[in-house]
């Protein structure tokens, strides 16, 4: 090694002085020691490489410093934060879906410290079944007979398949052979439950002679599956749900649903029309309906699946239910967004206050943001901020053809920033903001912005201004 790079190396401070260092200890506290000395380890070797390529002439103590500060920085905070989603989509997959009534957080938080009756029978002093603590409402809300939940809507179906029709046939419509979000896809759930598929009809016309015709001894199950976000428009026709339950029941067989989002109430008044409740369903005799609780229900993630008591029986006793069922704090947060719905107080539950949310409330919730961001960005500078109409959507691959009317703040930055820049500093807020860009602004869509997070965003924007403007001069500070 030239004696040169020996000297170099030799100035590079050692472990036990930069442990003592002030701020160090700190990061010690956070993480713990031994998690900081790795983390130290792994930056002073990335520095050592670098002086060994011949890259580093002299050791620059700040530079160094800042590299281990944001390091242990960067491992220190939390991977899941919250976000403000100003992007107007209400049930957004990538941002957690839906969020849950403060109400309901509550009740989470008490049954998650403290120990709980999650399989206990009170009233016979002897082990109980956990899915009796939202049976009994999930029957009231929907009609059904029996009701059962799992960990998502897939798992859902897998089980329902794998159980009544597993060691037989299953009917679908070729129009309803989907996929959606990480290549999920009907046909490969179908193939892992062991039911053999039959499709019928063609990719936009299935009329019900084809089920008629495919029908035979080996025949288990009728499939309808929720197209998601997909859609067939034009010359296209499908079989009436009421239709194919009676074709299905006069030869002894059972419908089964896929609602993917699936939702309790009817959102007509909103302008969103065209997709049955889940209680509808029952009413016009599908014998099993399965449903996602995080979409437009408003809850957390888990699989609904309601329907006939003999059926959810036999799912109960199922092996694969084990490996898919729900813990205590997901329970919990399903029993308390059921309640809200049974006293009917839909407001309570945030997905359904957003779609609820009507046009003034929504234009002065934009005037106030506006204001506050016109506190913060001075036209002089090259700043534009202006109040919008903005389309917004329901996401979760419900209602994809229907948009909402909403409002938003556009801002336009400098030249010197630009849209890009300035989106990517919203993300690296204390609290990341996700916005939408488009051309040259950058629109907060203000529908699916929570109280108090205008005056939140404001001020942290306000904080980092100076951060923003050198950004755009000379690029990522950092």
């Amino acid at each position: 090694m030239h004696e040169d790079v020996s000297k170099i190396l030799r100035t590079i401070p050692s472990m036990d002085k930069l442990l003592v260092l002030e701020w160090v200890e700190g990061f010690c506290t956070l993480l713990g020691r031994k998690t900081t000395k790795l983390i130290i380890e792994g930056v002073l070797e990335n520095y050592r490489n670098e002086v060994l390529r011949g890259n580093v002439r002299d050791v620059n103590l700040k530079f160094l410093y800042d590299e281990i500060r944001k390091a242990l920085d960067k491992a220190s905070r939390h991977n899941l934060t919250p976000v403000v989603n100003a992007t107007g989509v209400i049930v957004h997959t990538n941002l957690g879906r839906s969020c849950l009534a403060d109400d309901v957080a509550s009740d989470v938080r008490l049954i998650s410290s403290r120990y709980s009756n999650l399989e206990y029978d009170l009233e016979r002093g002897k082990r109980g079944h956990r899915y009796d603590h939202v049976e009994w409402i999930l029957c009231q809300l929907t009609g059904a007979e029996a009701a059962l939940v799992v960990n998502n809507n897939a798992a859902a179906v897998l089980l329902c398949l794998t159980a009544l029709a597993g060691d037989g046939e299953a009917i679908i419509s070729r129009g309803e052979l989907i996929e959606i979000g990480e290549s999920f896809r009907i046909p490969d759930i179908m193939s892992f439950s062991g039911a053999k598929m039959i499709e019928v009809g063609t990719t936009n016309r299935t009329h019900l002679y084809d089920y008629e015709r495919a029908i035979n001894e080996n025949t288990r199950i009728v499939l309808k599956v929720h197209p998601s976000n997909y859609r067939i428009v034009g010359f296209h026709s499908e079989v009436g749900r009421r239709e194919l339950t009676e074709l299905a029941h006069s030869r002894g067989l059972l419908v089964m649903e896929d609602l993917g989002s699936g939702f309790l109430v009817d959102l007509s008044a909103y302008g969103l029309k065209g997709e049955p409740t889940i209680g509808q369903c029952i009413e016009e005799g599908v014998d099993i309906v399965t449903f996602s609780g995080d979409k437009l229900l408003g809850g957390p993630q888990i699989g609904g699946i309601v329907g006939k008591k003999d059926l959810i029986s036999k799912l109960k006793k199922h092996p694969l239910l084990r490996a898919l069922r729900v813990d205590k704090m997901t329970l919990a947060a399903l029993e308390s967004t059921l309640r809200i719905y049974l006293r009917e107080d839909y407001a309570k539950i945030p997905t359904l206050a957003m779609i609820m949310t009507d046009l003034e409330r929504l234009k002065a919730k934009a005037e106030n943001l506006a204001n506050l961001f016109r506190g913060i960005f001075s036209k002089d500078d090259g700043w534009e901020v202006e109040v919008i109409e903005v389309k917004d959507l329901v996401g979760g691959g419900a209602f994809p053809d229907d948009e909402l009317r909403g409002f938003g703040v556009a801002i336009t930055p400098p030249d010197t920033i630009g849209p890009s820049k300035f989106a990517a500093l919203l993300r690296q807020l204390d609290t990341p903001v996700v916005a939408n860009v488009d051309q040259e602004r950058i629109i907060f869509h203000v529908r699916t912005m929570g109280d108090g997070e205008d005056a939140l965003v404001s001020s942290e924007i306000e904080g980092r201004l100076k951060e923003l403007l050198l950004w755009g001069m000379w690029g990522n500070p950092q």
